[in-house]
């Protein structure tokens, strides 16, 4: 009895040394570090934890990187080690968890600009779209009458809009108030596994939305949409919307027709 009662107590202890032990590397300021444990090794694991978090994080979203100085930086990126609790042990998940972070977890800085959450979002969903394991539709035809034919959506493309015009933010452009009109976006991953981006608008989101239900052709697509939008003249929008289709399908956001 004595000696498991032994064995319990020092797994106690390991227990609380590991709790101290994560703290301190969490957070080493305001969590001492075990007491068992030579500082020296510790700083080891501090720089090695931090810099490999803080690294990921900035090859990640680096426009957002140039946009802070390097102390408020740094210190941002500290507060996500310490306050957030990741659900995720790999390391292609940090940037989504550091998305989390920005859009629940952290408390507003004057060095904050007004689009963080916007622009942190687009960059994350390159790098999402960078490792996605969704693959393009294969038996397709990448030629033919848009019209005629069936337009598939590649799996691999997000339509997007924001208050903010993300794709040209940098250290040269930072607007404080966002635009009247919101910006659209297509992000994805073409044939060749490039990631790209097209600045579209909200008839053809709403294009692709439409293609994302029921099997339809391209012409009764726009029909649809000629109908929604009370378009005197349907013919007119056909040719447009033929000369679209034709454009989506050339760069790989339809991946093809049936």
């Amino acid at each position: 009895m004595r000696t498991a009662d032994g064995k319990a107590a020092k797994g106690a202890q390991f227990q609380q040394m590991q709790r101290e032990f994560a703290a301190h590397l969490r957070n080493p300021r305001e969590h001492a570090p075990p007491a068992e444990i030579e500082d020296r090794r510790l700083a080891i694991y501090r720089d090695l934890i931090y810099n490999n978090i803080e690294s990921f994080i900035a090859s990640g979203f680096p426009v957002l990187r140039k946009l802070y100085s390097d102390s408020d930086w740094h210190a941002m990126v500290r507060d996500f080690v310490h306050r957030h609790a990741s659900q995720s042990p790999y390391f292609l998940q940090i940037s989504e968890e550091f998305l989390h972070y920005l859009q629940s977890e952290r408390e507003p800085h004057p060095c904050d600009p007004p689009f963080l959450l916007e622009l942190a979002h687009y960059e994350w969903v390159e790098l999402a779209l960078d490792v996605s394991d969704a693959e393009m539709p294969q038996g397709l035809k990448r030629e033919g009458d848009v019209l005629a034919g069936v337009p598939v959506v590649s799996p691999l493309v997000w339509s997007l809009n924001y208050r903010f015009p993300v794709h040209q933010i940098g250290p040269a452009f930072q607007p404080e108030e966002a635009p009247d009109a919101p910006t659209f976006l297509l992000v994805y991953r073409d044939r060749s596994d490039a990631i790209s981006f097209m600045e579209t608008n909200a008839v053809t989101a709403r294009l692709l939305q439409l293609a994302q239900g029921e099997e339809t052709t391209g012409r009764e697509l726009l029909l649809a949409l000629a109908g929604e939008m009370n378009h005197p003249d349907p013919e007119v929008l056909l040719q447009f919307g033929r000369d679209l289709l034709e454009k989506l399908l050339s760069a790989g956001i339809i991946a093809g027709l049936r």
